[in-house]
């Protein structure tokens, strides 16, 4: 009989058909659809199938399960069995074996990991007693085994489910960040490596292979030599579609705010890093470092790199904001208002401006570190502003109609970038089609807008989109990726006809020719023996091949759809074989940034160590299972 862990690790293997009330369950294989009968608490029939029948997945199953095991007698201290008496309170604690012991210490784990803590917490008096009170039965965790044992235990299961999860992709697309931070006497650097593949499911998946200390982010060939080391070590070398690289650290590229409009976190205003003079000078500086260190990855990786979209459009809003300095003023007087208010008054009576959520998701820290947060909560403010001035017992705070003017342009003007950075945002979709129809939309819009008081800003953003995103209204990538997106195909393009050329030719580099057996096999399903009495049935005709330009014009000649991009792959990839390969590819491409970029840039507001801010030894550990937790608790 198996154990209970044991359960959870080999059905992951079935799908599990039906339930029955005396524990019996039925399921299938997912590799072969083998139907399998038997009792959940007794799991050797599905045990003894992937022993007989697939060798491979088997020798995982057995892999993962000696990690679960190594991991639970880390996590719960050597496996002596005995139980030991608490002192003077007359209460036993825990034995090792204890499920509730295990538990509790996989939770402080994932607080650990969830939280980026040093491991030393565990240490720490205060956290005993709070053990201590909230569980007295509880034998606490040493840190050592936290910090040498346990996180590498997990990272092993992580890189085991990374590579299987890669073994079936048939392309990906690889998104390089950069972090890094000096301070006194010091300096930390990390490159993190983000894998991005379509399942066979048609599912869209993203994984960190890596992230690794880098002190010297400048070093192109280092970073490409680490990472020719990662794509070979997870068997990706070869399947690489494209690169999404920007070697300018994040420290520089992703702290932009409105500027002026400095909101309290945690009771702590945000402090401009440093004077104006110094901070010009340090983007000047990184400003060069970065076009060198990206032309120098150009040459490396040619036509396969690319820049970050979201990243791009983010660059656009900054230089249209900071094309008006005056702006600052209303919107400074603006953040002096917003910080009055949450402190003074009490939230239930501020549901009606910025909403009825019981987390009160304005006041978190994260709600204002980037330029669109930041504007959701002046736009709530601008909508509600008489109501804010009826509260606020203070004069100096309340704006000038001038002032309010402002404000209210700038809302109208940055909140279609700020639609379309929320667009792209997320790793569970399609988000390279979204890039070219965003820029067109873009486009409109700043043509179209009227402003009296923000004409300078709009200038300024127009001359920011097209020197940084015009190109992709003519890249072959965006072209494909948006064609092939079924809810727009064409019907954004002004010339139709060239565009599809561009597609033409882009299909051309990245598909194989069907050989004629696999294409039958694709478009004919499996036919069942035919006999006598049904000899009346006319037998299917053979389907013949299909060239790219045929299924292209079918493909165009159906009606855009809303339906999502990778199920109408799914569902179409025996109608277009071809179109759907490209598919599968283009796809892969992300228009957003990563995980793990939030969490670099969530590292740089709360441990920056030239604030003297201890980071933990282990960081690069914890932000590779931060990024991957999805993969360990799913």
């Amino acid at each position: 009989m198996q154990s209970v862990s044991d359960q959870v690790s080999i059905l992951d293997y079935f799908n599990i058909v039906c339930e029955g009330e005396n524990g019996k369950i039925e399921s299938n294989c997912k590799a072969c659809g083998t139907r399998i009968q038997a009792k959940r608490t007794v799991t050797s029939n599905f045990v003894t199938h992937l022993k007989r029948k697939h060798q491979a997945m088997y020798d995982e199953f057995v892999r993962k399960k000696d990690v679960k095991r190594e991991a639970m007698q880390m996590c719960t201290g050597p496996p002596s069995g005995r139980v030991i008496s608490q002192s003077g309170a007359g209460m036993n604690k825990f034995d090792y074996s204890d499920p509730r012991q295990s538990l509790i210490s996989e939770a402080i784990a994932k607080m650990i990991i969830r939280d980026l803590q040093p491991a030393q917490i565990v240490e720490n008096e205060g956290f005993r007693e709070l053990l201590q009170l909230l569980e007295p039965r509880y034998i606490p965790v040493p840190c050592h085994y936290i910090q040498q044992q346990l996180l590498p235990a997990y990272v092993t299961q992580v890189q085991l489910a990374a590579k299987q999860a890669l073994k079936g992709a048939e392309s990906c697309s690889v998104t390089l960040d950069l972090w890094s931070s000096v301070g006194h006497n010091t300096s930390v650097g990390f490159l993190g490596v983000t894998c991005h593949f379509i399942n066979t499911d048609w599912h869209i998946r993203s994984a960190l292979l890596a992230c690794l200390p880098l002190p010297d982010h400048s070093n192109t060939q280092q970073v490409l030599s680490e990472f020719d080391e990662i794509s070979e070590s997870h068997g990706i070398s070869g399947k690489v579609f494209r690169v999404v690289a920007d070697l300018s650290p994040c420290e520089n590229r992703s702290a932009f705010r409105l500027p002026g409009f400095n909101l309290v976190r945690n009771g702590e205003e945000d402090e401009e890093d440093g004077s104006d003079e110094e901070s010009s000078a340090g983007e000047a500086k990184d400003a060069i470092s970065s076009k060198e260190n990206n032309k120098s990855l150009d040459q490396c990786l040619g036509r396969s790199r690319i820049d970050c979209f979201a990243r791009l459009l983010a660059q656009c809003v900054k230089e249209g904001v900071c094309g008006s300095p005056q702006i600052s003023i209303p919107l400074n007087k603006g953040a002096h208002l917003y910080n009055y208010i949450i402190a003074t008054v009490a939230p239930e009576k501020l549901v009606q401006v910025f909403g009825s959520s019981t987390s009160t998701n304005w006041q978190r820290p994260s709600s204002t570190y980037k330029w669109n947060a930041q504007l959701k909560i002046l736009r709530q403010m601008v909508e509600s502003m008489d109501f804010l001035e009826d509260i606020v017992d203070r004069h100096d705070l309340v704006l000038s109609n001038l002032e309010k003017a402002e404000l209210r342009e700038l809302v109208e003007v940055l909140e279609p970038f700020e639609e379309a950075s929320d667009m792209v945002q997320g790793d569970k979709h399609v988000s390279i089609s979204l890039a070219l129809p965003c820029v067109l939309g873009l486009r409109k819009h700043l043509a179209e807008v009227v402003t009296h008081q923000c004409s300078g800003i709009v200038m300024a953003l127009s001359q920011a989109l097209d020197r940084r995103l015009a190109g992709i209204l003519e890249d072959p990538l965006y072209v494909t990726a948006t064609t092939l997106d079924p809810q727009f195909k064409l019907s954004w393009s002004s010339d139709s006809d060239w565009h599809k050329q561009v597609l033409l030719e882009e299909v051309g580099k990245h598909t194989r020719p069907l050989s004629p057996l696999e294409h039958h096999s694709e478009a004919q399903p499996s036919p069942s023996k035919r006999c006598k009495l049904f000899s009346f049935i006319k037998q299917r005709p053979t389907t013949q091949a299909k060239t790219v330009e045929q299924e292209l014009s079918t493909y165009l000649h159906e009606e855009p759809t809303d339906e999502d991009p990778l199920q109408y792959w799914k569902r179409k990839s025996i109608d277009f074989p071809l179109l759907s390969q490209v598919a599968k590819k283009v796809f892969t491409v992300p228009a957003t940034t990563t995980s793990v970029d939030q969490i670099f840039n969530m590292v740089s507001k709360t441990l920056r160590p030239e604030q003297c801010r201890l980071l933990p030894k282990n960081l690069d550990t914890l932000i590779y299972l931060k990024a991957n937790y999805r993969i360990l608790w799913s």
